[in-house]
């Protein structure tokens, strides 16, 4: 068995450093509430849901490692992936307003982070990707059953800014390195987001 050379281990440091930050997250159960309403106590309202929908994907690590992982998938067009997977989630936010209650939602949007692994790996094409995203705005959604029609719109604004600059991070940075990573370590890459999505699926069923 060969030790991984220089370079390749340079490859590794930032995934390696990315466990690191993941390990805090999975304490703490995804489907748990990740809402700044939860977290300050405060009503609904313009300011409150705006700052609410800027937080939500940043504050739930399922949503975030998804965001951020769709950098890693070898997408050719990257803004036009921005505009199609952003509207799929508004086309979700929509539905989840008005179908709410959709059963075993959280667990499905946590196994998300394993499908992208396994898009990753080649073992799935990368369009499979766009109809997750329905499955993110959905569960989104759910955090504003019940409010105003004026707190949900700043809500959803808040949403689509934050959304919109995790992919073009995503996009831009995180494809990046995509492109001048090791094969050791895409496969690493890719076994860790098939790891640590089918760990928060469970965390999400038990919670």
């Amino acid at each position: 068995m060969t030790l991984p050379s220089l370079a390749e281990r340079r490859g590794l440091l930032p995934i390696a450093l990315a466990v690191v930050c993941a390990l805090p997250l999975l304490l703490a159960a995804p489907a748990s509430a990740h809402h700044v309403m939860d977290l300050t106590g405060l009503k609904p309202g313009p300011l409150t849901g705006l700052l609410s929908g800027l937080a939500h994907p940043i504050l739930g690590p399922d949503h975030l490692l998804f965001l951020l992982a769709i950098g890693l998938v070898g997408i050719v067009h990257p803004f036009r992936w921005v505009l199609a997977l952003l509207g799929c989630g508004l086309v979700g936010n929509g539905l989840g307003l008005a179908l709410p209650g959709f059963p075993w939602i959280e667990p499905l949007v946590a196994l998300s982070v394993a499908l992208t692994g396994l898009v990753l790996a080649r073992r799935l094409p990368p369009a499979v990707l766009v109809p997750t995203f329905l499955l993110h705005g959905y569960a989104l959604s759910g955090a504003v059953i019940g409010w105003e029609p004026a707190p949900i719109g700043f809500y959803l604004a808040g949403l689509l800014v934050s959304q919109s600059l995790l992919l073009l991070v995503a996009l831009t940075a995180v494809r990046r390195w995509r492109q001048n990573a090791s094969s050791a370590a895409v496969s690493l890459t890719a076994g860790l987001l098939m790891g640590l999505g089918l760990a928060f699926t469970w965390s999400a069923l038990v919670a």
